[in-house]
């Protein structure tokens, strides 16, 4: 079997991550890692094994796969070059900056038959995936993704930062069209949204609220999912599952109760599982699981978010 000859674009926080997982893959050639960062490029490629380059365009004719794992505002033109070279992309979430370049994406990876993958590791977590065979009507949705101040991610809203990991498992659990949308959220300690609560209703009555901020004190990546009769809790840090549903006790005179049990979990690590994914996707040349158009519809409800937030914020200053 031949290995796959890869690349890493950008290596910051995240980028650095996707470099090793290749870099100790069987099947994988780690060809080369690039950053406009020349001391970084080199710390990476040396921890790595593998060579540095500090132009993308290094690349372009010795990888057939790359992670682009670049500031947000880079998605585009990265992934776009990629693309247009005929190099199958896995690019950080989210897919770009506007709609207008997301829709560029998709149909130049479309019309060249290539895999594009965006970056929503959360759908391989272990307890969401242990999750799937118990969710069957929502009617309620919450969600947290709340953390302390990193300086990390700061170049884009919370919205984009955080709470569209949760925008994305919520597209994927209900099968609905989106018929309105609410939100509030504020900046703290960046210019951008830093705290954000959104309400989302579906066209089938199921409801969900996000909350998503970057300025607490506590860790937290929960969602909570209420269904006739039965409840379940995902935990996305711990990988934990419980599920709760009603007992009828007929003939006797009890009440209904809840009963709690603990799913089973393999927790697996989400970034190897989402890159092995693509790679399958990249030998087999079959569709990625978070495809392209995941990531679009992902992008467009968070936009829609950020358009709210923003209107009334500025009607608030009125």
């Amino acid at each position: 079997m031949d290995k796959i000859r890869v690349g890493v674009v950008g290596v910051g926080y995240l980028g650095q991550f996707h470099a090793e997982k290749y870099g100790r893959m069987e099947g994988v050639e780690l060809v080369g890692v690039a950053d406009i960062k020349p001391e970084r490029a080199r710390e990476v490629a040396k921890r790595c094994r593998t060579q540095p380059f500090f132009s993308h365009s290094d690349l372009f004719s010795r990888v057939q796969a790359v992670s682009v794992a670049v500031p947000t505002l880079l998605h585009y033109p990265i992934a776009k070059d990629f693309l247009s070279k005929g190099i199958d992309v896995l690019l950080e979430k989210p897919i770009s900056n506007t709609l207008e370049e997301a829709d560029e994406l998709l149909q130049l990876a479309e019309s060249k038959g290539l895999i594009f993958q965006v970056g929503h590791l959360e759908r391989f977590n272990g307890a969401l995936s242990a999750s799937e065979g118990l969710i069957r009507s929502p009617l309620y949705i919450e969600s947290h993704r709340i953390g302390p101040f990193l300086g990390r991610g700061t170049d884009v809203s919370v919205v984009l930062d955080l709470m569209i990991h949760d925008i994305d498992i919520l597209l994927s659990l209900v099968r609905s069209e989106v018929r309105k949308i609410d939100a509030v959220g504020i900046p703290i300690l960046t210019p951008s949204l830093d705290i954000a609560n959104a309400r989302i209703e579906f066209e089938n009555g199921c409801v969900a609220t996000l909350t998503a901020s970057r300025v607490s004190k506590e860790k937290i990546r929960r969602t909570r999912i209420y269904q006739p009769e039965s409840t379940l809790s995902i935990d996305y840090l711990t990988q934990r599952v419980s599920f709760s549903k009603r007992v009828d006790h007929p003939g006797r005179d009890e009440n209904p109760e809840i009963v709690t049990e603990e799913i089973p979990v393999t927790k697996v690590d989400s970034l190897e599982a989402e890159i092995r994914s693509f790679l399958q996707s990249v030998r087999s040349r079959t569709p990625a699981r978070v495809s392209g158009w995941d990531g679009r519809r992902a992008l467009e409800v968070a936009l829609e978010i950020i358009e709210k937030i923003e209107a009334r914020l500025k009607k608030g200053v009125e």
